[in-house]
């Protein structure tokens, strides 16, 4: 079955035709990095209107590195949130029309579903039901997922996401975006233990996240005692390599707790980690420690699948059409943001 997906949640514009939902023909993502990094974030209003400059260069350079065409496509899957609800509707309303005019089915995906499909996208695939971290700038969450890709929540942040943590403090230290890259590459050259920012771990069983805390007291920190020491400012009163060391770590070290008492709390002997934070050296690093200790096998997708990209949302595509077949028509199917 060959699907073409399409992802535009965010600030990426991505397109790929994959056949039966693990044998990637083509992967075609059109980052807007430069765009938003003057302003440390993603500006929504700038990201709908490049989706809409992009969108129909990205899907015919998808399908022609495919050596496909429209008329070989089984079906159309695209994002339809949660996310920027004026970026999706662009990918939305695009794989809608291109559905409508081959007359093959529309498969809507739920963007979360996207990311936990990428766990099945390394060399090894889960062969049993496996504890699911899905953590990105939007998201932080913990899922138990079965081998037919249904997941079910165990626990979410109660505020901020680590992606966004890793960004709003990064944009504190001038270091640029996306600041989870930037704070991962600083952090290689620096002492994680130097500074001792706190950890939201809540009560004893709980799977519940948060880091609006840990990002008040970096502030603070910053506020307190001024710009670190760096190549471009050597007259600062620490250095920002440890800073980021220590404030990875707290965040690091959170995520990597929570997974495995999520694990050991269902019995689940299989781990994995997703979405754009899963890319994160120290991050990936601590998990395979922990897991090797506890005996648990540790699925970590290629990082090319752990930043948004429509590969993860055409897999996803297909096994919901395993599971279910397509449902509803091509129009009723509307995007969301949360």
């Amino acid at each position: 079955m060959l699907i073409l997906g399409i992802e535009t949640s965010c600030d990426e514009t991505a397109a790929a035709v994959v056949e039966d939902g693990k044998t990637v023909l083509s992967n075609v993502v059109a980052s807007q990095v430069p765009i938003h990094g003057p302003y440390g974030g993603v500006v929504p209003e700038l990201a709908s209107r490049k989706h809409l400059e992009y969108i129909i260069p990205v899907i015919d350079m998808a399908l022609k590195r495919a050596q496909r065409s429209g008329k070989d496509l089984d079906a159309v899957a695209a994002t339809r949130g949660p996310g920027l609800v004026g970026a999706l509707l662009v990918g939305l309303s695009a794989a809608k029309a291109l559905a409508y005019s081959l007359a093959v089915p529309l498969i809507p995906v739920n963007h979360l579903d996207g990311h936990i499909q990428a766990a099945f996208l390394g060399g090894e695939q889960p062969d049993g039901p496996f504890a699911c971290l899905v953590v990105s700038g939007g998201h932080t969450a913990l899922y138990r997922v079965e081998t037919s890709g249904a997941a079910e929540l165990l626990g979410a942040t109660r505020d901020d996401a680590a992606g966004e943590a890793f960004d709003k403090v990064a944009k504190l230290l001038g270091i640029g975006y996306p600041g989870g890259i930037a704070i991962d590459n600083l952090a290689s050259a620096g002492n994680p233990d130097a500074f001792n920012f706190p950890r939201a771990l809540f009560e004893k069983d709980s799977l519940e996240f948060s880091f609006s805390g840990l990002k008040t007291a970096a502030a603070n920190f910053i506020r307190a005692h001024g710009e670190p020491a760096s190549e471009t400012y050597p007259g600062g009163a620490y250095s920002i390599h440890d800073f980021a060391a220590s404030f990875q770590e707290a965040i690091v070290d959170v995520l990597v707790t929570k997974t495995m008492r999520a694990a050991d709390r269902f019995g689940l002997r299989r781990v994995a980690a997703v979405g754009g934070v899963a890319a994160n050296g120290r991050l990936r690093q601590k998990l395979a420690e922990r897991a090797g200790a506890g005996e648990m096998k540790l699925f970590l997708p290629p990082v090319r699948f752990c930043t948004d990209n429509a590969v993860m949302i055409a897999s996803a595509a297909y096994r919901m059409w395993v599971r279910s077949g397509p449902s509803g028509s091509l129009l009723d199917v509307d995007a969301f943001s949360r």
